[in-house]
């Protein structure tokens, strides 16, 4: 017997989580989530925030991806991990919550889709979240998402807040507020020292009710269409295939790299493509799976010449004596997701808004956890917030369990090879400020030698690696590339949509969780008929200088 529901949702992410919440407060709708992954129970990895940099290199909660050999990176194939379990990336993410900034949702409201400007999403934003910092004309206070302030672990977070303002940037109160651009003290989706997933957040308060289900270990293969109707989705559990029907419709949530994939397998693409390896055409779509985009990041290392930074939470000792502490208190170290502080900048006269991002965390370690000396140190991270360059993702075969072939084209333009000198050279004058003096020691990576465009170039062709955040694979608009369109409707079909990170048209300037769960909340409305939530026109920071000045 084919089991049926009204809203089939196929991926339990950080939007597909808020989908599954909201879609199924009308108590008519029958609404069903599945997932390829596990369910989100773990004794620490999923719930202690400093866990987060053992999953990044684990294979139980995540995808793993690895993109082609990049041409512009010196053919390097660069990780790329994903979140496979409930609550998806939200489960294994670094918990940073930032919104963006109010003008790229202003530069979405182009291409017809005037609906997703900032006005519009503020109060999907506000709805989204609970915080008591903040004004309440930008901050929500009873949502399901609890926001938190990091802590102060070392005192080089304030020490790096002070040298960012000594060098002439300005300190911002709120940064999910009123002003983005400047340094501040880092938000975070942790919750009494536990991480608080999408999954946490949105997904298991709502699984008590009876017309709401969630399937783990099932991946969708394909799209069912009857004609250019979207009526169900194949899913493959203990290697067997089963359809599951949507009389309503069905929402993709699969995220960046994996929507586009479904849609490939279930005919939605370029036609020639879905031809050359036999897949009959349901519409021929050419963007799906282009205008790839991702914030490429650097740690920028240095030792830390007294006592204060985290390395001693990574002697075995140490591990053990912070372990011991979240256990018992959820405090401590192990409750901090390492990012507690952070800046905005623009990187020379002409950009309108910041365009580069640090994270500043007091140790030197990169993702993987290798150290380039074991030591204490400390790092800030330069991330490209809106890189020029382009990739895309794309399937090597009709085979469900075969990765995708994935290009970023990192450092393809000049523009972004331009941005990392900048970035690199704003980061070492911030961090040569006397406020860092007392801690500060050699610099570790890539090293004072590197001075040189070409070194410099050179460095971040070798190193530069992903800061997590792609998107934009089936892009929303009404362009010769669009995927979907205003109200996220798949172009050409019908009852399909995709709501993720990968429908932004642009990627933010931001870590991507918050937008991707306010997608969800705006996107929950427009899928159940509901009257949208009136457009907030509250005014934000605008840099009266950004023509003629840098800072």
């Amino acid at each position: 017997m084919v089991e049926t529901v009204d809203y089939l949702i196929v991926g339990a992410g950080s939007s597909g989580c808020v989908l599954a919440n909201r879609l199924s407060e009308d108590p008519d709708a029958v609404v069903k989530v599945v997932e390829a992954g596990p369910a989100d129970r773990s004794l620490y990895l999923l719930r202690m925030p400093a866990a987060a940099w053992q999953i990044i290199d684990g294979r139980k909660y995540n995808w793993r991806y690895h993109s082609e050999p990049e041409p512009h990176m010196d053919g390097r194939r660069l990780l790329y991990p994903r979140g496979k379990v409930l609550g998806g990336s939200s489960s294994i993410n670094g918990m940073v919550y930032l919104r963006g900034n109010p003008l790229d949702y202003d530069s979405w409201a182009t291409n017809r889709l005037d609906n997703w400007s900032y006005a519009h999403c503020l109060p999907y934003f506000k709805r989204m979240e609970k915080t008591d910092r903040g004004d309440d004309a930008f901050r929500g206070r009873s949502g399901p998402m609890e926001i938190t302030l990091g802590g102060d672990s070392s005192p080089l977070y304030a020490a790096y807040v002070e040298a960012a303002q000594q060098a002439g940037y300005p300190f911002t109160e709120d940064v999910n507020g009123f002003q983005q651009e400047g340094v501040f003290f880092m938000e975070r989706t942790v919750l009494g020292g536990v991480r608080n997933s999408a999954a946490r957040a949105y997904l298991h308060p709502a699984l008590a009710r009876p017309n709401l289900t969630a399937e783990t270990d099932s991946l969708a293969n394909k799209v069912i269409f009857e004609g250019a109707r979207a009526v169900g989705v194949e899913v493959i559990r203990n290697g067997r295939p089963r359809t599951i029907r949507a009389e309503r419709e069905v929402i993709l949530s699969c995220g960046v790299f994996n929507s586009p994939q479904v849609l490939l397998r279930s005919g939605v693409g370029h036609a020639d493509r879905l031809g050359a390896l036999g897949i009959a055409v349901t519409h021929d779509l050419p963007g799906v799976g282009e205008n790839l985009q991702d914030h490429l990041d650097w740690p920028i290392q240095y030792e830390c010449v007294k006592p204060v930074s985290l390395y001693g939470a990574t002697t075995p000792w140490g591990q053990l004596k912070v372990g011991l502490q979240w256990f018992t208190s959820k405090t401590g170290v192990a409750a901090s997701n390492l990012f507690e502080a952070g800046g905005y900048f623009r990187s020379r006269p002409g950009i309108e808004f910041p365009n580069i991002q640090h994270h500043f965390v007091a140790i030197a370690m990169n993702y993987d956890g290798a150290m380039p000396k074991k030591t204490h140190g400390f790092q800030a991270h330069i991330s490209q917030m809106r890189p020029t360059s382009r990739g895309h993702v794309r399937l090597r075969s009709i085979d469900p369990f075969e990765p995708p072939a994935i290009r970023f084209n990192h450092l393809q333009t000049e523009n972004d090879r331009q941005e990392f000198r900048e970035g690199l050279k704003l980061t070492r004058e911030i961090i040569d400020q006397e406020a860092l003096s007392p801690y500060r020691g050699p610099e570790l990576s890539p090293g004072r030698h590197v001075s040189s465009d070409s070194d410099v170039d050179a460095f971040a062709r070798a190193t530069g690696e992903t800061e997590h955040h792609p998107a934009c694979t089936c892009k929303m608009g009404y362009d010769d590339m669009a995927v979907v369109d205003r109200e996220t409707r798949v172009h050409g079909v019908e009852n399909l949509r995709v709501v993720d990170a990968s429908i932004m048209p642009n990627v933010v300037t931001a870590n991507l969780n918050a937008t991707c769960i306010m997608l969800g909340e705006k996107a929950a409305d427009l899928i159940a008929g509901k009257e949208p939530l009136e457009p907030e026109y509250t005014p934000f920071h605008r840099a009266e200088n950004w023509r003629t000045a840098q800072r």
